[in-house]
């Protein structure tokens, strides 16, 4: 029985050794000091003096169009296709328009036709004013009735309004003339300014409706690239400002350009507000539609 007590006795006491053993292990552990860090505190005049914002978008120019058929019709003659280079008011294609032709030179005829029935009328009113001045001279010498003398000058001023009605008339015609004219040049398609056509969508014999696209033309210069930054910097872009572009398309190029316009409020639904950057300089491999990079640096 004391042989068993004293084995108790000992485990019992190898177990609290090792227990505490453990506890000073963790211990020193979860109270070790952290590493030393500076709390220097930065002085007031060496912060820096402004931050740099990064943002990307496409290259675009102001002049990009689509051109689209101003009336229905089939596509006659194309003259130019991509990627031409064309100049402000070039030919581009041409509708079929003989039905117009024909028609304008109907409405030609008719205004003629009332020009020359306005001058008999003229001519008509001229012999009027004689007859009424020669009755006033009669009625004058006593020889014709103040009737006779009242018809005369009546039907002279009856006519002075048949020439009016026959004037207007010869407008109205001249404005069908004129009407005619602007659908027949609705029937060309023209270069709206000088640059490129970058796609022709339809084809010699296609039968187009109003609307339907006929050519993309778009100039080359200049460029611009137009985004958006957040209203805390608004105020630090001014116009004018230089930067660089540069492009993953064209590593080894870097451009120079500046800040064109700065739009003068925030979008308050997206909290931004717009800045457009013009290129300056030579393009070198930069195109519309390419996607480029600006670093704008926003003075604190």
């Amino acid at each position: 029985m004391l042989r068993w007590f004293s084995t108790v006795f000992l485990g019992a006491a190898l177990f609290a050794a090792a227990c505490g053993g453990d506890k000073s292990s963790t211990a020193s552990v979860t109270n070790a000091a952290p590493a030393p860090t500076s709390s220097k505190p930065v002085p007031a005049g060496t912060e820096p003096s402004g931050a740099s914002i990064l943002v990307s978008g496409p290259i675009i120019v102001e002049h990009q169009v689509d051109l689209t058929a101003q009336r229905d019709g089939i596509v006659e003659k194309i003259f130019f296709d991509a990627p031409a280079r064309v100049k402000s008011g070039t030919l581009l294609a041409e509708l079929d328009g003989r039905q117009i032709v024909a028609n304008l030179e109907a409405s030609r005829a008719k205004t003629r036709s009332i020009a020359a029935d306005l001058k008999n009328w003229e001519s008509e009113s001229e012999v009027l004013k004689a007859d009424y001045a020669r009755a006033r001279h009669l009625f004058d010498l006593g020889l014709t009735s103040e009737e006779q003398l009242q018809h005369a000058k009546y039907k002279a001023e009856s006519d002075q309004w048949d020439i009016l009605r026959v004037k207007e008339t010869l407008n109205n015609a001249k404005e069908e003339e004129h009407s005619l004219e602007l659908e027949l040049e609705k029937t060309k398609v023209i270069a709206p300014f000088d640059g490129l056509i970058a796609r022709r969508y339809a084809r010699q014999g296609q039968n187009v409706g109003k609307g339907d696209r006929l050519f993309w033309v778009t100039a080359e210069s200049p460029l611009l690239m137009r985004f958006t930054l957040p209203e805390k910097v608004f105020g630090k872009i001014r116009t004018g400002q230089p930067m660089e572009v540069l492009s993953l398309d064209v590593p080894g190029e870097k451009h120079r350009a500046r800040v064109k316009q700065v739009s003068p409020v925030v979008d308050p639904s997206s909290g931004t507000f717009e800045v457009l950057v013009e290129l300056v300089g030579e393009r070198g491999s930069l195109r519309p539609g390419m996607t480029a990079s600006v670093q704008l640096d926003t003075p604190q």
